[in-house]
């Protein structure tokens, strides 16, 4: 089945940051896929490369498991990405500003201080009969703690 950038792009959104759902999010991958992180440090328990479906599906199952009591999710509204083709097909690029709400003091907001908090990132995405074969996914780590 071939999929467009966007709805490939929408589908992993929506089963990794949206949902929460580890299977759904590994089911975006070719049996064979890789996600990387490449500015992921090495002194982290999270890894920075996962090859395969089910790698990719534990590995993820544990950290949203440990994030179970974030009860942030982005603000649809305000966040925004743009996606890129390249001369290549099968390679894209999304770049992405995902804005969580701020709350006041004490109400579970992104930061507790009332600002909104915008998290910038850049993924590379290569495709492979419409999944993700490989996923190079750029961000601050410090998200991952």
């Amino acid at each position: 089945m071939s999929r467009t950038p966007q709805q490939i792009f929408e589908s992993y959104v929506h089963a990794g940051a949206m949902s929460r759902n580890a299977v759904a999010l590994a089911e975006n991958f070719t049996p064979d896929g890789v996600l990387e992180l490449p500015l992921m440090p090495d002194d982290v328990p999270f890894p920075r490369r996962m090859v395969g479906r089910e790698e990719i599906r534990g590995v993820m199952a544990a950290y949203y498991e440990r994030q179970a009591q974030d009860q942030r999710a982005p603000n649809l509204e305000k966040s925004g990405f743009v996606l890129h083709t390249t001369a290549d097909p099968d390679v894209f690029i999304a770049e992405i500003d995902t804005v969580f709400d701020g709350g006041g003091e004490g109400d579970g907001g992104a930061d507790g201080g009332g600002k909104d908090v915008t998290v910038s990132l850049v993924q590379i995405f290569r495709v492979r009969d419409g999944k993700i074969a490989r996923l190079r996914d750029y961000f601050a780590p410090d998200l991952m703690s």
